[in-house]
């Protein structure tokens, strides 16, 4: 893929931004920044208006550090496209590294209105409520997210803290079993399930 990629770079200004964003996401995903950041820079370079190549420069600056400059790329990205999904949830992400909590939510909350079963979206809708100490919210999202990854068992597990910070111990018992009966090995599940038979 690099090497077709490679050919790419010595077209017009279109071509070599296209070849160069997908270039950069590959070094990215290898974990290369230093690559990654110069076929970021390229793309830009070739075509500023181009969303995914501002939201891999994004990438790479958030990569190294700097959550409030990646944000100026994610939003600048979203200027040129209002719908680039990948921009949004990295908006959020950003917001939420920069304890910006409720811009975060304000980007989650839009990209759950155009990716209503992102088990990603609903995942951090209820992360962020969480952190909010809206355990009632948190559950919901929570719920939502279960309805759409019904075997995961990290998030059952999540379920069954939540349902035990609120006091309500059947039903966290009834989450803490189906995070165990997914993944058995669990040592916190284990334990907790261990706490309840003895009480």
């Amino acid at each position: 893929a690099l090497e077709t990629l490679k050919m790419f770079e010595k077209k017009d200004s279109r071509v070599k931004s296209a070849a160069a964003t997908n270039l950069s996401f590959l070094y990215y995903l290898g974990n290369e920044l230093e690559q990654a950041t110069n076929y970021a820079d390229l793309a830009v370079n070739s075509d500023r208006y181009n969303p995914a190549a501002l939201t891999n420069k994004g990438n790479t600056v958030f990569a190294n550090g700097d959550c409030e400059k990646a944000a100026e790329f994610y939003k600048e990205a979203l200027r040129n496209d209002s719908l680039c999904t990948e921009a949004l949830y990295n908006l959020g992400l950003a917001y939420k590294k920069l304890n910006r909590i409720d811009e975060a939510l304000d980007c989650f909350l839009k990209l759950h209105a155009i990716l209503p079963n992102s088990a990603q979206v609903l995942y951090q809708l209820a992360n962020i409520y969480q952190i909010m100490e809206d355990p009632n919210q948190a559950i919901e999202w929570l719920l939502q997210l279960i309805s759409v990854v019904p075997t995961d068992p990290h998030v059952l597990s999540k379920l069954g803290n939540l349902y035990d910070t609120e006091g309500d111990k059947s039903q966290a018992f009834h989450y803490y079993c189906e995070s165990y009966r997914y993944f058995p090995s669990n040592i916190e599940v284990i334990e907790w399930l261990g706490a309840y038979y003895i009480d």
